[in-house]
């Protein structure tokens, strides 16, 4: 029997000083029995940076040929791919073909060196590379309960966090831009 996801429903207040934004995102989101918490708070981040019309989660880590969040118009068109993690070169080259946008949103203790041995291969792509502290990403992890509700100010590459459990920061690094 296949373990199931476990389902946060969360609503967040998104306050962008740098794009003049003010909403509340209310955000269901299922984390996947192997992933853990840092990682699927990192897919939170990248959905509210990225908050548009079409956007979604997609079933992610249990079909590996999905982004882990897209946004695709009526037309069935990807306007938008995100994949959170270290993907392999070859994947985030074919969504370059597929998706107007892609970005990547790297995360953990091993990216610095993905990025070294991606780098050169990154350069001749379309895609958009970012990095998020690892200690300020699990510092976001502890945070984190079933359902909750939560405070993003998002200014200068900064998301200052508030949640009924205590506050963060994390930082966001560009990589790679447009």
């Amino acid at each position: 029997m296949a373990l199931k996801p476990t389902i946060f429903k969360m609503n967040i207040n998104v306050s962008n000083l740098d794009q003049d934004l003010y909403e509340t995102i209310p955000l269901t989101i299922a984390q996947h029995p192997s992933e853990t918490t840092e990682r699927m708070v990192t897919r939170i981040l990248a959905f509210v940076l990225n908050n548009q019309e079409f956007l979604s989660f997609t079933k992610g880590l249990s079909e590996a040929d999905d982004p882990d969040i897209w946004a695709k118009n009526y037309s069935d068109e990807f306007l938008l791919w995100v994949d959170v993690g270290e993907p392999g070169f070859e994947r985030i080259k074919k969504a370059c073909r597929q998706a107007k946008s892609v970005k990547v949103y790297t995360f953990n203790t091993k990216s610095n060196v993905w990025w070294k041995q991606s780098l050169k291969d990154f350069s001749k792509i379309t895609a958009q590379v970012y990095q998020f502290d690892f200690e300020q990403i699990q510092s976001f992890a502890s945070l984190v309960e079933r359902t909750m509700d939560f405070s993003i100010t998002l200014t200068d590459n900064v998301f200052y966090i508030a949640a009924d459990k205590g506050s963060c920061e994390v930082n966001l690094t560009t990589l790679k831009g447009e």
